[in-house]
């Protein structure tokens, strides 16, 4: 599957419409951000059953601002509206496989309970 480009115009309509998202913020004048892109790319080819979309930094300043984006290239999972992964940096195959792997694994009631628990501690 090819990826998606997000905007700020259809950001929300990708991540609430997909039960699984990988974001990968990027700028064509980022060196680390052009080796990614292959692998990422191979990732979506191998995993057709998820959505990998990018958020070009440049253009969507405001999406980038939103998630607090300070370095790229950040990837970061989205599943069932929940973002329970994000990290900096250029990941190698096998690490993002295995990112992608972890992600899979997630109960997500489990992690919507872990929020709710935290939210009512920070109270």
């Amino acid at each position: 599957m090819s990826t998606v480009e997000l905007t700020k115009e259809n950001f929300d309509q990708v991540v609430s419409e997909n039960e699984f998202v990988l974001i990968d913020f990027w700028a064509s004048w980022c060196g680390p951000c052009r080796q990614f892109a292959p692998v990422y790319d191979s990732a979506s080819e191998r995993h057709a059953d998820l959505v990998f979309a990018k958020v070009d930094t440049e253009a969507q300043q405001e999406l980038a601002a939103a998630f607090e984006i300070r370095s790229i290239p950040t990837l970061m999972i989205v599943r069932d509206n929940v973002a329970v992964f994000s990290q900096p940096g250029a990941l190698p195959e096998a690490a993002l496989e295995d990112v992608i792997g972890q992600a899979r694994k997630l109960d997500m009631d489990e992690v919507r309970k872990s929020i709710e628990d935290e939210q009512k501690d920070q109270k």
